[in-house]
């Protein structure tokens, strides 16, 4: 079983853990993770885009000019593409652009996904992640603690008001609780803050 060091919200020691191996000690498999990664990204586009074409552009039944002796192209209505206020040509249509990934490759991408962060030491676990009041003073003076220079993902067992309003105005912080975390959000963070007891919480969802 891979081991990592526990640290507090201060930075220093506060002992080791043991991970599991079925969760933080796999070969990642990048073709999974990009498989999911496009899924989510697909699945939050709301497909509304909408143009006409030309069938659908009102008016234009009526043939311009004559099919003949004038000198220029032939013509039926004035709704052509290639005439002002014509039909768009291929126009995009409502659409629905959900990619459905199957559940043992989206726990496959998960499990990579986190393989890969301890294996890059971008992975560190915080003893426990509490703040006495909601301020951003003391989540920012975390950060610095830890190193964080460029963006990261807290990660807390659960959903704590305090946490999630201190943290709201730092820019390249974000949050999630365990049963929200998704391998895009892991993935584009440079370092990954997890709580001891979030820990836990992955593993007994994923190491099965």
């Amino acid at each position: 079983m891979p081991t990592i060091n526990v640290v507090n919200m201060q930075g220093k020691a506060a002992g080791t853990m043991e991970l599991n191996d079925e969760v933080f000690g796999i070969m990642p498999n990048v073709a999974a993770m990009h498989l999911v990664v496009r899924s989510i990204l697909a699945n939050r586009r709301q497909g509304t885009q909408s143009a006409l074409t030309r069938g659908m552009v009102r008016g234009g039944g009526r043939k311009i000019y004559r099919q003949k002796g004038t000198g220029r192209a032939r013509h039926h209505g004035n709704r052509a593409p290639q005439f002002r206020h014509g039909g768009v040509v291929f126009a995009p249509q409502p659409r629905d652009y959900v990619v459905n990934v199957p559940k043992k490759v989206r726990r496959l991408a998960m499990k990579s996904a986190l393989s890969a962060k301890l294996t890059a030491g971008d992975l560190i676990v915080v003893d426990e992640i509490r703040l006495n009041e909601p301020k951003t003073r003391l989540v920012a003076r975390m950060l610095t603690d830890l190193g964080i220079e460029k963006t990261a993902l807290m990660v807390l067992p659960t959903f704590d008001e305090s946490v999630v309003r201190a943290s709201r105005n730092i820019k390249n912080l974000s949050g999630a609780a365990v049963n929200a975390l998704n391998v895009y959000d892991i993935l584009r963070a440079n370092k990954l803050i997890i709580a001891k007891d979030a820990i836990s919480g992955i593993e007994e969802v994923f190491a099965q």
